[in-house]
C-alpha cells in the first residue's frame, strides 16, 4: 500500500461500548456490532479503512464472493510495491496463481501425511510435559503451547533446531510487532535467513518440505495437479517459506493455549477429557469457535463494486471478515460465550464456526493444527493431572493484532 493511510472511520476500540477493551473482551464488541448490523466501516491502524463483516450469513457469502480478491493490486490504495509480507504467497494471491501455489504443497498436508506425523508430535509433547517442573509454577505458553508447534513445523520444513528460536521471535514481531521498525527488521532478517537456508537445501537436500520445494520442479512432478514441473519462482518460494512458518506455528500456539485456558477454567471439562481422551476433538472445535486464533481473515479487496448484505462495497475497498464473530453468533450457538465441548458431540449443532476460513482460502494446515492441539491436550491432561491456574482469568494478558488473538502467558501451579 502507499505510505499514506487515510482515516475516515472509527477504530474497533472506538466502536466498542464504553469501558470495554476489544482485546480482553472481543465478544462484547462483536455482539454490540452485530446488534447494529452485519457490516461496519472501521479503521485499522497502519492499514487504513475497511469494511468489517460480522454477520454469519454475510461472512460466508463474502468468503466466496468472486468480486473480493486477496491480491492487493485490486486495492484503491495500492501504489507499486506488490504489498506482500515476504515474497509472493498463497494468502495474497487469487486463482489461478493461488491454485497453482496450493497444489505444490497440498500433497504434504494430506490426512495420511498428518497421521504419519502424529507419533512424532506425541513424542515431542511427552518430552515437554515431562520437562515441566514438578513443583511451583510454569507458563504453559512459553513452556508447552509454544515449543510444540515450533518444533513440529521446524522438523516439517527442515529448519535446524538451533535456528528455530530466532524464527519464532521474527514471526512474533511480524504478527504483533513492538514497533514498525521491529517488524521491518524481522522481515528483513527472515528473508535473508530463508534465502540462505534454501541455498543450502539445494546443495544438500534432506527429507523435508523445504528441500522438496527448493528442488528442480518445485515439489511438482509428472501427474501433479499443478500441471507437472511447474516450479516455484524465487519470490514464490520465499513467500511459501514465510507463510508455512508463520501460519504453521503462531496460530497453533494460540489454539493450544486457548484450549488449555478454557479447560483450566472448567476443571470438570478437564477431568472429562482425562477420562475420555477420544473426546478431545470436541474440545478443539469448541476452542476454535470460542477462542478463534485467527480472529479475522487477511484483507480482501473489491475488484469491482459488490454488495455484502445490504452494504455496497465500492471497487477498490478493503474488506475484513470476522471469523470470531461467526463462532459467537447466538443464532447458531446457544449461549455463545459459554465453553461447551458438547456442542460438537452427538446431538450437538455440529461444526458451524469458520475458524479455518471458507472457500478456496480454507486453511491448508487445518488438519495439522487440529492434530497437534489434540495431542497437546491429551498428553498434558494425562501426564500432569494436578496442573491448575495460578492467576485469575481476568488478570491474564492477551496478544492481539488485526488478524490474530491469543494468550501472552498462561501461569499455572504444577505441584
Amino acid at each position: 500500500m502507499s505510505a499514506a493511510v487515510p482515516r475516515t472511520a472509527p477504530t474497533l476500540g472506538e466502536l466498542a461500548p464504553a469501558g470495554v477493551d476489544p482485546v480482553r473482551d472481543p465478544d462484547a464488541v462483536l455482539a454490540h456490532l452485530r446488534r447494529l448490523g452485519p457490516v461496519h466501516r472501521v479503521h485499522v491502524p497502519g492499514s487504513g479503512d475497511a469494511w468489517l463483516v460480522v454477520g454469519r450469513d454475510e461472512a460466508r457469502a463474502a468468503l466466496t464472493d468472486p468480486a473480493l480478491r486477496n491480491d492487493i493490486r485490486h486495492s484503491a490504495t495500492w501504489s507499486h510495491d506488490g504489498g506482500n509480507a515476504l515474497g509472493r504467497n498463497m494468502l495474497q494471491t487469487d486463482p489461478p496463481d493461488h491454485t497453482r501455489l496450493r497444489s505444490l504443497v497440498s500433497r504434504h498436508f494430506t490426512p495420511a501425511r498428518i497421521a504419519a506425523l502424529e507419533p512424532r508430535v506425541r513424542e515431542i509433547a511427552e518430552e515437554l510435559a515431562a520437562a515441566l517442573p514438578r513443583r511451583g509454577t510454569a507458563d504453559l505458553v512459553a513452556d508447552y503451547a509454544l515449543p510444540l508447534p515450533v518444533a513440529v513445523i521446524g522438523e516439517l520444513l527442515g529448519v535446524p533446531g538451533e535456528d528455530r528460536a530466532a524464527l519464532r521471535d521474527w514471526s512474533y514481531q511480524l504478527l504483533t510487532p513492538d514497533s514498525a521498525e521491529a517488524a521491518g527488521a524481522a522481515m528483513g532478517a527472515m528473508g535473508t535467513y530463508f534465502a540462505e537456508l534454501l541455498a543450502r537445501k539445494r546443495e544438500r537436500p534432506g527429507d523435508d518440505l523445504l528441500s522438496a520445494l527448493a528442488a528442480p520442479g518445485g515439489a511438482a512432478g509428472p501427474g501433479d495437479a499443478s500441471g507437472g514441473g511447474d516450479a516455484l519462482t524465487a519470490d514464490e518460494l520465499l513467500g511459501m517459506c514465510f507463510l508455512l512458518l508463520v501460519a504453521g506455528h503462531e496460530t497453533t500456539v494460540h489454539l493450544i493455549s486457548g484450549a488449555l485456558y478454557a479447560l483450566l477454567c472448567r476443571p470438570g471439562d478437564l477431568a472429562a477429557l482425562r477420562a475420555e481422551p477420544s473426546s478431545v476433538g470436541r474440545v478443539v472445535e469448541e476452542t476454535l469457535r470460542l477462542h478463534a486464533p485467527v480472529t479475522t481473515t487477511a484483507f480482501r479487496f473489491a475488484a469491482e463494486a459488490t454488495r455484502i448484505g445490504g452494504t455496497v462495497v465500492g471497487a477498490g475497498d478493503s474488506v475484513l471478515v470476522s471469523l470470531a464473530a461467526v463462532g459467537r453468533d447466538p443464532g447458531r450457538f446457544a449461549e455463545p460465550g459459554r465453553f461447551d465441548p458438547g456442542r460438537f458431540g452427538p446431538g450437538g449443532p455440529g461444526r458451524g464456526h469458520l475458524a479455518f476460513g471458507h472457500g478456496v482460502h480454507h486453511c491448508l494446515g487445518a488438519p495439522l493444527a487440529r492434530m497437534e492441539a489434540g495431542v497437546a491436550l491429551t498428553v498434558l491432561a494425562a501426564r500432569r493431572p494436578t496442573v491448575r491456574l495460578a492467576a485469575g482469568p481476568g488478570t491474564l494478558r492477551w496478544r492481539a493484532s488485526a488478524l490474530t488473538r491469543g494468550l501472552a502467558a498462561l501461569p499455572v501451579h504444577v505441584g
